[in-house]
């Protein structure tokens, strides 16, 4: 902990275990690390990190602006190697280079396993990538260097049981989530896990009465918050109450009081999506969220947060302002991202998957069904690359079933469906739209015979 004093020190472990539990509070410790070391790689680098790990543009700009006065001031030959790679990762995020950021971190945990902050910020990084083979090996692969008595190691459980989830060990990570809540009662992001592991399950009551008994330990004080209220909507979902939906909705995912964060607005964007792909009526809430989204004012920074608020304007009936956003993010990449280095991570991600991605949903918004499948169809397998989970991005890959069954391509739409029941067969939804299918292909099959008889002449 070069320039960086006891008093200093004991704010940034404060910080570092408030990052861990996603507390409110980890700002607060962070500020107040740097403020009684100013010239601190470590208090630096994670305030850095802190400002890249919302998702937030603005928070990145202000971030890379207080970063490069402290590189400026600080010669690398003061750093440490162990400081010096962390310095490298978050100047390779600030630059836009998440994966490069990623990589470097990995770098750091095979010198230093224990790093717990190179293996928190490598895991996002690894989620905002869409990375599941990483975001479980990364943390597997530090382990065994780690005690089971560290008063930490249950909160790399927590991270390990989400990534052994989103590679598909679905009872084991449901096993180690469990684990590592039961070590850390608030251990938001290992409560996440088990969720995730339920979800992948189709086991929507399970995690309905998972939740429910431990709604004091996720529900307040946390950056989670919001996102482990709309889990409990999806399972909620599945049971067909999409009363009780809209009730979470109002009461915890978006309402008059939220904050506007990108990461909380996609939540809502994506319930209420899953909502119109069902037929449910959401009252006046899409173009309430749409005005949320329109007051960020976004640029081209992260296409998994562009492509829901093109969700929202779809959703609210404002096709104008989605195809601005597309067109803004076309001309982006025509111009400034054409002319950017490979290592910018978000113009793949905007060009191969949050520009069709948008158009697919303003196509679906339109009706134009036939073009939202044509889409959608040569991206399911590489969506993961834009970022997010399973569960998140499972609402596109609904999407595609349902404008399949809409464009009246019942082939595909019962191969897409077969896929699915196949790995959840207990999923109401799955069930349901099979029950469609059926009835669809039934009609089809009765005017196909009615024209053939019509067709035969006397």
């Amino acid at each position: 902990m070069t320039h960086t004093g006891a008093d200093a020190v004991r704010h940034y472990e404060k910080a570092l275990d408030d990052l861990l539990f996603f507390r409110e509070e980890v700002t607060t410790e962070a500020r107040a690390a740097l403020d009684a070391a100013p010239r601190s790689p470590m208090a630096n680098v994670l305030m850095a990190y802190l400002g890249l790990l919302g998702t937030e543009e603005k928070d990145a700009a202000r971030a890379a602006k207080s970063f490069r006065e402290f590189r400026r001031t600080v010669p690398d030959a003061d750093l440490t190697p162990r400081e010096r790679m962390h310095a490298e990762a978050a100047d390779a995020w600030l630059g836009g280079d998440i994966h490069r950021a990623g990589g470097v971190l990995a770098e750091l945990a095979v010198a230093h396993p224990k790093d717990a902050l190179a293996l928190a910020v490598g895991h996002q990084t690894d989620f905002l990538t869409g990375n599941a083979v990483l975001l479980r090996d990364r943390i597997g692969g530090a382990l065994t260097a780690w005690d089971a008595d560290d008063p930490q190691y249950g909160l790399l459980q927590g991270m390990y049981a989400f990534g052994l989830e989103e590679a598909g060990h679905y009872g084991l990570a449901e096993r180690v989530a469990l684990e590592a809540v039961e070590r850390n009662a608030r251990d938001v992001w290992g409560i996440h896990a088990v969720a995730h592991a339920y979800e992948m399950q189709g086991r929507y009551e399970d995690g309905i009465r998972f939740l429910e008994a431990r709604t004091d330990d996720w529900s307040d004080g946390n950056y989670l918050s919001v996102h482990n209220s709309w889990h409990y909507a999806l399972y909620v979902l599945e049971t067909g109450r999409t009363d009780a939906v809209l009730a979470v909705y109002d009461a915890a995912v978006h309402n008059e009081d939220s904050g506007g964060a990108a990461m909380e607005l996609l939540d809502a964007a994506s319930l209420l999506w899953r909502l119109h792909l069902a037929g449910a009526g959401t009252g006046d809430r899409w173009p309430a969220l749409a005005d949320a989204w329109e007051q960020r004012g976004d640029g081209a920074y992260y296409a998994f947060n562009d492509v829901h608020a093109v969700m929202a304007y779809v959703g609210a009936g404002r096709f104008t302002d989605a195809e601005r956003l597309v067109r803004d993010r076309e001309e982006w990449l025509r111009t400034t991202g054409a002319g950017t280095p490979p290592g910018l991570s978000n113009v793949a991600m905007t060009a191969e998957i949050g520009v069709p991605v948008s158009r697919a949903l303003i196509a679906y918004g339109q009706q134009r069904y036939d073009e939202a499948v044509d889409l959608l169809l040569p991206l399911r397998h590489r969506l993961h690359t834009f970022g997010g989970s399973h569960a998140q991005r499972d609402a596109l890959q609904k999407t595609l079933v349902e404008a399949a069954l809409h464009a009246g391509r019942l082939g595909l739409a019962r191969t897409l469906l077969s896929e699915r029941v196949s790995l959840r067969p207990q999923c109401p939804y799955d069930r349901e739209a099979r029950a469609r299918l059926a009835g669809r292909t039934a009609a089809a099959a009765v005017a196909a015979a009615a024209s053939a008889s019509a067709s035969v002449k006397p």
